[in-house]
């Protein structure tokens, strides 16, 4: 038999409190602080994620970068940003040890969201159990790179489905980014993730260096609320 599957729900990341704006007037779910000129996870200075979750103001989800993982000790990186406000903390896992992992989530417990890169070397079928054991709400994958290779040009559906399967089974909200198009909406959202995560895909001309163009995640948003089925035994 059929059954409607749960929502879907659209992250936007945004550099600035006008950014911010943009996308709560229009309807994203999660508004996410990050510094799109450094990279796929680069973080704002902490007084400007401040500036991002007053403008929101709990209108929305607030999430933010605490770093890619590389050059700062894990720790240190997600206090520093924990302090700022937010919801939730975004930051790269990697190849850091199981104790690194469970200092890092005692940082900020209940909030931290590992993130590995597409283009990486991972078990997406087993990574959401050791992050669930370690203390994390979430993970999510992303990519590295943001020169036009998308999400879906370097991972089969299958694997991010077992990535979102997994998360599941672990108790993990899970995640889908990587220089996503509106048009990967509904592939992506059939696999059933509780965030797609976007920003060169919503600013102008598709370059996330480019501001955010609210028409554009007005779309996403509505992609995103179309009724969706999925089987069930």
């Amino acid at each position: 038999m059929s059954q409607v599957s749960r929502p879907v729900r659209l992250l936007v990341s945004v550099r600035d409190a006008a950014e911010a704006r943009v996308a709560l007037r229009a309807g994203a779910d999660l508004i996410d602080a990050k510094d799109p000129e450094r990279g796929a996870l680069g973080a704002l200075p902490a007084a400007k994620v401040q500036e991002i979750v007053a403008a929101i103001d709990g209108r929305a989800i607030t999430s933010a970068v605490a770093g890619d993982g590389t050059g700062t000790d894990l720790t240190e990186a997600v206090a520093a940003t924990a302090v700022a406000g937010p919801r939730w903390i975004k930051i790269a896992v990697g190849p850091a040890s199981d104790a690194a992992l469970t200092e890092a989530a005692a940082a900020a417990p209940g909030r931290l969201i590992g993130v590995v890169f597409a283009e990486d070397s991972f078990d997406g079928a087993d990574l959401p159990a050791r992050l669930a054991a370690a203390g994390f709400s979430g993970a999510m994958i992303d990519t590295r790179g943001k020169s036009g290779m998308g999400l879906r040009d370097i991972l089969p559906a299958a694997k991010l489905s077992a990535f979102v399967a997994a998360c599941r089974g672990s108790g993990l909200m899970s995640g889908l980014a990587g220089s996503l198009r509106l048009a990967d909406i509904p592939a992506l959202a059939a696999l059933g993730p509780d965030y797609l995560g976007f920003r060169g895909g919503l600013c102008r001309g598709g370059d996330r260096r480019q501001d955010l163009e609210e028409a554009r995640i007005a779309e996403a948003v509505a992609a995103l609320r179309m009724p969706r089925r999925a089987d069930a035994a």
